[in-house]
């Protein structure tokens, strides 16, 4: 039995592939859009409230990445803020999913660590994502802003009311959403870096 393997591109055709989605991407809506999350979560972290972060595989990480990015540092010398991937203790996570559930975890952490005045920002790239609409939902109800970051048509964020921020590059596929989602999230940490710097120091 012979496997057939898919012609794939050379990695020049690829990142030009790439390059053009950024290019298909950039539009005015997305920039009002990242501008008001830059804004809601530099008021949350200078009020001293808790920037949440959530998502399930790949997004995970990316909530992990941008955690890292401001708890640590992005490009400047200053505070810490105060920001938390939720679902990255393992105990907990293990503990409620076993013990209740997986789809209501992010909601559970929400109940835990958010404040009136904080945000949530939750990522999916179909926008479905179960686990991240109830953490939207109970977010809401405790008084965080919630920020949406997916792709495509958005899925059920999209729709009206399930979130109070929607970033949602268009894209093709999952990857693709992912690629787009790399230097949104990157310039979110660098924005967000840099007005918290000179507010807090």
């Amino acid at each position: 039995m012979s496997c057939v393997v898919a012609e794939t591109p050379s990695l020049s055709a690829y990142l030009e592939t790439c390059a053009e989605r950024m290019r298909a991407a950039a539009t005015f809506e997305l920039d009002a859009a990242f501008n008001r999350a830059v804004e809601a979560i530099v008021a949350c972290l200078a009020s001293g409230k808790t920037l949440l972060i959530c998502g399930n595989g790949g997004s995970m990480a990316d909530a992990q990445h941008i955690a890292g990015e401001l708890v640590a540092r992005f490009l400047l010398n200053r505070k810490g803020l105060p920001v938390i991937a939720l679902g990255s203790n393992a105990a907990t996570l293990t503990a409620w999913a076993n013990d209740v559930d997986y789809a209501s975890l992010f909601a559970r952490e929400v109940e835990a660590y958010g404040q009136p005045g904080g945000v949530l920002l939750g990522i999916s790239t179909s926008g479905n994502s179960g686990n991240v609409l109830a953490a939207f939902a109970k977010a809401k109800e405790l008084g965080l802003t919630t920020i949406a970051l997916t792709g495509g048509t958005g899925g059920k964020m999209a729709q009206p009311g399930a979130c109070d921020i929607l970033l949602c590059p268009a894209a093709p596929s999952t990857p693709s959403i992912q690629e787009i989602h790399t230097p949104i999230y990157h310039l979110l940490c660098q924005q967000v870096e840099a007005r918290c710097a000179a507010l807090l120091g």
